[in-house]
């Protein structure tokens, strides 16, 4: 597995509030981002930032209460964009914008870059997609689809420092080598932890059924996902058909077994640990 690269992320608050306006620049990036709530979106479309050509995320609370809402575009003047959806859509309650600092970002590079977005956000099926249409890539030389690949690399590192987290899928190969079973109810399923959550891997099983006493949110976290294709029925069981990330090894549990778990009991090592006993003894250790 390729080492990951330590980076630096600068994040200037101009007008002194945490959560308001955030100006968000990258070590050794051309890039330039603008995160800010709908709150106060009447103070940041007078940012110079937003005239120039950019793409942007858009997200807030979903329907189904389990997964955020989101939406992905571009546009050649942002606030012209951000302007139409303050007063045609809705859901969303923040926003980032990402731009460059030398207007080196042209239509056809932020096409590029909304596509692969859309599909990111597809692929991992950790929100709610509110774009309408799959947007195309549009035609690129190969000099101009590696800028934009760049710049985007350095954009998602850039997301979850805002809290954006729903682009992610989990890595193919744990960053941890300890691996996690879970059993019972006639299921198994295997996971382990990361710093983007408790990842159950492809080909893990859940119970078809929940208990009646499981907790609503819960019920609704597995409605979404089966409706969503990521559990599937597969003879007497369901089938996880991609890698997975929970929010917590609790919940993970929890939603494979169709009942309230606690995660740091129910998920073991190989020898038999549970995720507690390996917590408590990393903690001993450090002591």
């Amino acid at each position: 597995m390729t080492e990951q690269l330590g980076f630096s992320v600068r994040i200037f608050i101009p007008n002194g509030e945490p959560e308001g306006l955030r100006v968000i620049e990258k070590s050794n990036w051309i890039g330039h981002g603008l995160s800010f709530p709908r709150s106060i979106y009447e103070d940041a479309k007078s940012r110079e930032e937003l005239t120039r050509t950019g793409v942007y995320i858009l997200w807030g609370p979903g329907e189904s209460g389990q997964m955020p809402r989101a939406y992905i575009g571009e546009g050649d003047n942002l606030l012209q964009r951000l302007r139409s959806h303050q007063t045609n859509k809705e859901f969303w309650t923040h926003s980032v914008a990402f731009t460059s600092k030398d207007e080196s970002l042209n239509k056809a590079h932020v096409q590029h870059i909304e596509a692969r977005l859309v599909k990111l956000v597809s692929d991992a099926k950790r929100c709610e997609l509110d774009n309408g249409n799959t947007p195309n890539s549009p035609s690129l030389s190969d000099a101009d689809k590696v800028d934009a690949e760049l710049f985007l690399a350095d954009m998602l590192l850039c997301l979850p420092v805002l809290g954006v987290t729903f682009l992610e899928s989990p890595n193919s190969e744990p960053r941890s080598s300890r691996k996690l079973f879970l059993s019972g109810k006639g299921i198994e399923a295997e996971g382990y932890e990361d710093p983007s959550g408790f990842i159950v891997q492809k080909g893990s099983k859940a119970v078809i059924d929940d208990v009646p006493q499981l907790n609503r949110n819960l019920m609704e976290l597995r409605s979404t996902l089966k409706s969503n294709g990521i559990l599937v029925p597969e003879g007497e069981v369901l089938n996880l058909t991609q890698d997975y990330a929970f929010n917590s090894p609790s919940n993970a549990a929890s939603v494979l077994l169709g009942r309230s778990a606690n995660g740091r009991i129910e998920w073991k090592d190989v020898n038999g640990q549970t995720l507690k006993n390996i917590q408590d003894a990393a903690m001993e250790e450090s002591i």
